[in-house]
């Protein structure tokens, strides 16, 4: 087996493949992020959130600039018409690109108050758009613009497209981050990095309950993560999460169970599935681009 992985329950050992390693697809950047995949056209969108670019990597092709400037987008993630979907933390709104490549924003307040820098998103099956908002692109000009909370808190927030409005999901968080729906939709796993800036505060993955589709309940702590954070994370059709952390990518049971790491030289910011057969794990670690075969499939986001 392959020194890049770590097995530390059996099962893991099916998930993953022996004749397989990590690979290094691109370097030097600041802060990379947000990895989406489009299956379309066979490549994979990134952002480096301080050099204020969405990058594009394809294979055969290598790596170009998509966008520059980028308005320090963080997380993407595609809507139902295949549309990329990105948090923009220079722009602090979740901004929509068209298949004609116009850009329209989302959403930018609530209640009247400037948003914070939205971080992570996901687009449910009924094309609501749920995404975290943390600090993050406020609290320096490293990942976009300094300023003072207009809202005063770090909310995570559902949006509705076709009728503009957003509701918050869930108010309880020191900094929410990663966010992804279980392969059902019936769970809601939700990162809090709130260790980022203070070494006592949270550095876990909790998870809730969907109810009718529209609300969260019943929160509880999914797992937490050591060393280092869920910054973002993906599930594979199992429903095995494969979480970010400070030693590569910690991938856990349906029932919060640590199975294994894909270990990485690099503190790790996100990840997610891609290839012709969503067996590729593309993970953003600091300053490069990573990539590994598992033997699990991610599950289907649009």
């Amino acid at each position: 087996m392959s020194g890049d992985f770590e097995i530390i329950d059996e099962r893991f050992r099916h998930m993953i493949m022996g004749n397989a390693w990590v690979e290094k697809l691109h370097g030097g950047m600041l802060w990379a992020e947000g990895p989406v995949w489009f299956a379309d056209g066979q490549y994979l969108l990134w952002s480096d959130i301080p050099n204020n670019v969405i990058l594009q990597y394809c294979e055969r092709l290598g790596v170009r600039v998509y966008r520059h400037p980028s308005n320090n987008t963080n997380g993407h993630t595609r809507d139902r018409e295949g549309r990329l979907i990105s948090c923009e933390h220079g722009g602090r709104r979740v901004s929509r690109t068209e298949h004609d490549g116009s850009i329209i924003v989302m959403v930018d307040r609530y209640k009247g108050k400037r948003l914070n820098s939205p971080n992570d998103v996901v687009v449910k099956s009924d094309g609501t758009i749920w995404f975290t908002d943390p600090p993050y692109g406020i609290m320096s000009e490293y990942e976009g613009h300094k300023t003072k909370s207009a809202i005063g808190a770090n909310y995570v927030y559902r949006l509705d497209p076709k009728t503009g409005g957003l509701t918050v999901v869930a108010d309880d968080f020191d900094k929410p981050n990663g966010i992804a729906f279980s392969p059902d939709e019936r769970k809601l796993y939700i990162a809090d990095t709130g260790r980022s800036h203070d070494p006592d505060g949270p550095h876990h993955i909790r998870v809730f309950d969907v109810v009718d589709g529209r609300k969260l309940a019943k929160g509880r702590v999914f797992a937490e993560i050591s060393p280092g954070m869920a910054d973002g994370f993906r599930l594979d059709t199992d429903g095995n999460v494969w979480t970010s952390a400070g030693d590569g990518v910690h991938c856990f049971s349906p029932r919060g169970e640590l199975l294994g790491k894909v270990l990485v030289p690099e503190v790790i910011s996100n990840v997610c599935f891609g290839g012709p057969k969503r067996n590729r794990l593309f993970i953003t670690a600091t300053t490069s681009l990573y990539a590994a075969y598992v033997g699990q499939v991610g599950a289907l986001r649009p």
